[in-house]
């Protein structure tokens, strides 16, 4: 981690000199705060998304006067409800801000604002490391101003506020769940007295809208162990004041010397697997909820001992209504999580005996998310016998050469039956009717039991005898 004092190698984008220029001819003073800082003092070798410049004075004008320095058309978004100017220049998002002071009512997290000086704008910032700054005023190009010893926490790997976190944290809720995003997303140690502040301020987040939580929580689920955030959300009660369904799924019970495994860390488990094996955020999402059906499905018979029936029925239904509750997307997303969910037991069920048929079914009702859902069943393997966890693999591997099998030979996948509705109104003389229905569902059942191929020509005499059945006259 760089430790000198000026950091001007960090500036090296065209913007910062053109930004500095600019604010010299305005006097004012300008510095690079935030993110962007946290990222190379990092050594992050990733790609700048965006930059956050604090300005002490108009930083409105100063992202105007940058525009014009900039290529034609170069437009700014004025946001006058927070004082803030941001232009797109090359791919990235730069943010102005004036330095500013802020003050907060208990209702919201959105502040009464001052202008102020950069230590005041670095005191309002969440945490040390965020209020690192690199100047870009030509007396001291690339020096960094660091009040807070942010280089020292970003060394130790501590996440802290700059000032009293419960003031903090009940200022501005988001930030509770931001220090936990860090955390998950860094592997960063979340300071104690951090930890306790946000334990004691856990039910302010409900003055947060669920949008900001949930670009939280992706952020969390994309990192590259979210259990460590999952089970920090946990440990500081806000999880349950989020995903309830979630928390209702820990514990042990015990009746009768049998019991359960508890469902909530396996859950984490599964959501790790998942991650090591995928970035898709929604196959995620479908590991950190296939089992909160299980809480309100839980049921114990001396003969049965724990059951779960129907959990994954009860879940998909559930999937909905918490994307709904949180203002996810109602749409392809949503279906996608209740359909891996719907089916997460159907290829676990397939592996104890994998007939053709069961299988046919299988890539029938999975479709285009077949692999999607098998990626999910094998992330789903969390014995620790290694006995087990080998049985197991070697069974989906064993349901996965059925699958190829059984779709090269069968091209069950994306399924066309091979009669149309017009083609049975045309043999048998019919108007719109349910025997048009029965006839085509008759059809596709045989082809998935494997009693017809899936052809015309078998197809279309299954149809005369169907047909006949249900005595209908070939005209």
């Amino acid at each position: 981690m760089p430790n000198q004092k000026n950091h001007k190698q960090a500036l090296e984008l065209p913007i910062f000199k053109i930004i500095s220029q600019v604010a010299t001819s305005l006097q004012i003073d300008a510095y690079v705060i935030g993110g962007f800082v946290r990222d190379y003092l990092l050594q992050q070798q990733v790609p700048v998304k965006d930059i956050d410049v604090v300005a002490i004075g108009d930083g409105i004008e100063l992202a105007n006067q940058v525009a014009k320095s900039l290529p034609l058309n170069t437009k700014v978004q004025i946001f006058k409800t927070y004082g803030t100017a941001m232009l797109l220049h090359n791919g990235i998002a730069i943010e102005f801000v004036g330095a500013r002071k802020e003050s907060y009512q208990t209702t919201s997290r959105n502040p009464e604002v001052k202008p102020g000086s950069l230590e005041d704008d670095q005191n309002r910032r969440d945490f040390t490391m965020n209020a690192l700054a690199l100047s870009l005023n030509t007396s001291n190009y690339g020096d960094l101003i660091d009040p807070f010893n942010g280089l020292k926490d970003l060394k130790s790997k501590r996440i802290i506020t700059p000032l009293e976190p419960k003031i903090t944290f009940s200022d501005d809720p988001l930030r509770m769940l931001r220090a936990i995003r860090f955390a998950s997303q860094l592997q960063f140690k979340i300071d104690p007295i951090c930890l306790d502040a946000i334990n004691k301020n856990a039910e302010r987040i409900k003055i947060i809208t669920n949008e900001r939580i949930v670009d939280e929580l992706n952020k969390i689920l994309a990192s590259k162990k979210p259990s460590n955030g999952f089970k920090l959300l946990h440990h500081t009660g806000l999880l349950k004041l989020i995903l309830p369904e979630l928390t209702a799924l820990e514990g042990i019970e015990e009746v009768e010397g049998q019991s359960h495994k508890d469902n909530f860390y396996h859950t984490l488990e599964v959501l790790d697997n998942m991650a090591a094996t995928s970035d898709d955020l929604w196959l995620r999402w479908a590991a950190l909820l296939h089992d909160i059906g299980k809480a309100p499905t839980k049921k114990f018979s001396k003969t049965n001992g724990w059951t779960f029936h129907g959990h994954e029925f009860k879940g998909s239904k559930m999937v909905y209504q918490l994307f709904k509750r949180l203002k996810m997307p109602l749409n392809d997303k949503v279906k996608f999580v209740q359909k891996i969910v719907l089916m997460s037991s159907r290829p676990i069920v397939i592996a104890e005996a994998v007939t053709d048929s069961a299988v046919r079914r299988l890539i029938f009702d999975a479709g285009e998310d077949l692999e999607a859902l098998m990626l999910h069943c094998e992330a789903d393997i969390t014995t620790k016998n290694p006995r087990r966890f080998k049985k197991y693999r070697d069974n989906f591997a064993l349901v996965r050469q059925k699958i190829k099998e059984v779709e090269t030979r069968d091209h069950v996948r994306n399924f066309q039956p091979p009669i149309s509705g017009e083609l049975i109104m045309e043999t048998f003389s019919l108007k719109p009717c349910r025997e048009i229905g029965l006839i085509k569902d008759a059809i596709k059942e045989a082809i998935l039991e494997g009693k017809i191929k899936n052809d015309f020509d078998e197809a279309y005499q299954f149809m005369l005898k169907k047909g006949k059945a249900l005595r209908l006259k070939k005209t």
